[in-house]
């Protein structure tokens, strides 16, 4: 699969864009482990153009991570077409325009998901961005706003005429926000019109190699986007990659082996920020991994382990797990 210039392969796998999760050191973790391209956390346009430190910051790309898409939102073409100029400067491979976060700071003023409330101005800001930029313009939404109005069928059409290089399509609508299960049949039927020239990237529920698998075989996608299934599971594209290739599971690891990389990802929090916010920031990947998963009485090491302070405690704490 291509987009513009850049060539991913064969059925590549994506990490997702996600907020105060896909910083530079997981984004880096996930590509070790086979991730084919890799999405920043959003930024917002306008923090942007005001240079908000904060929001520029999350512009940093490393050569190791290419390809990187840096992904922004916002809800006026002028500001997002300065902001895609800002973030050009940064050297991305790919610009990525989020028409898709469901959330109400987002969604609720109008950007993001709003979008597909107001898809003229969808279609402005895009085009406008399209224009403004050298690198490649790629697109992530949803399937509409609320099951009354699932428009992603003709909205595809539309996007394409604006000169976007490819589409990725979560398989819920706004108002589902995260809830239900991931509906991939317009998905299908996106990628299956004979009009689309575009790559089509499926996203939605994709945690495990053999869901990852059926939506290629059954959707015909160009690519899977994976996001929160990482979340305290980076291997996750490890095992994917294997499974695509053999049809095999990848065997399991010493749990010491999982345990290691949690390590290694809190380290990189903590030099990234500090001590104190770097395993604040941390706690959402332990919180979710599977790793944990099936060990009798784990309520209170639970509990300790994500109210741990220090680097030393919480190693302590994990060093501490009986495995079966």
């Amino acid at each position: 699969m291509k987009i513009g210039s850049i060539d991913l392969g064969e059925r590549p796998v994506l990490l997702a864009p996600m907020e105060d999760v896909t910083d530079v050191s997981f984004r880096l973790m996930c590509k070790r482990f086979g991730a084919d391209m890799v999405y920043t956390e959003f930024a917002s346009s306008d923090a942007l153009i005001r240079h908000v430190n904060k929001t520029k910051l999350k512009l940093a790309v490393s050569a190791d991570e290419r390809p990187v898409v840096i992904q922004i939102y916002g809800r006026d073409a002028a500001s997002m077409a300065e902001a895609a100029c800002i973030c050009e400067e940064a050297h991305p491979d790919i610009i990525d325009l989020n028409f898709g976060c469901p959330v109400k700071k987002v969604a609720g003023k109008g950007a993001g998901a709003g979008m597909l409330r107001n898809i003229p101005l969808m279609l402005e800001i895009t085009k406008a961005v399209v224009k403004a930029v050298k690198i490649p313009v790629t697109v992530k939404t949803r399937l509409g706003w609320d099951a009354d109005s699932l428009i992603i069928s003709d909205l595809a059409e539309s996007l394409q005429d604006c000169g976007i290089a490819a589409l990725c399509i979560h398989g819920r609508t706004r108002s589902q926000m995260y809830t239900g299960e991931a509906d991939w049949t317009l998905i299908r039927r996106t990628r299956e019109n004979p009009r689309i020239h575009i790559p089509i990237i499926g996203n939605g529920d994709v945690a495990s190699p053999e869901t990852c698998k059926e939506r290629f075989d059954s959707c015909g996608v160009d690519a899977v986007m994976v996001g929160r299934a990482g979340i305290g599971r980076p291997w996750i594209f490890r095992e994917i990659k294997h499974y695509l290739k053999t049809g095999d599971r990848l065997p399991q690891e010493d749990p010491s082996w999982y345990l290691n990389i949690l390590k290694e990802q809190v380290l990189q929090s903590v030099e990234r920020l500090d001590e104190r916010r770097g395993i604040l920031h941390i706690r959402r990947h332990l919180a979710a991994t599977p790793l944990f998963r099936n060990i009798p009485d784990f309520k209170k090491t639970r509990i300790a382990m994500l109210r741990a302070e220090s680097v030393d405690s919480l190693f302590s704490i994990l060093d501490g797990i009986g495995w079966l």
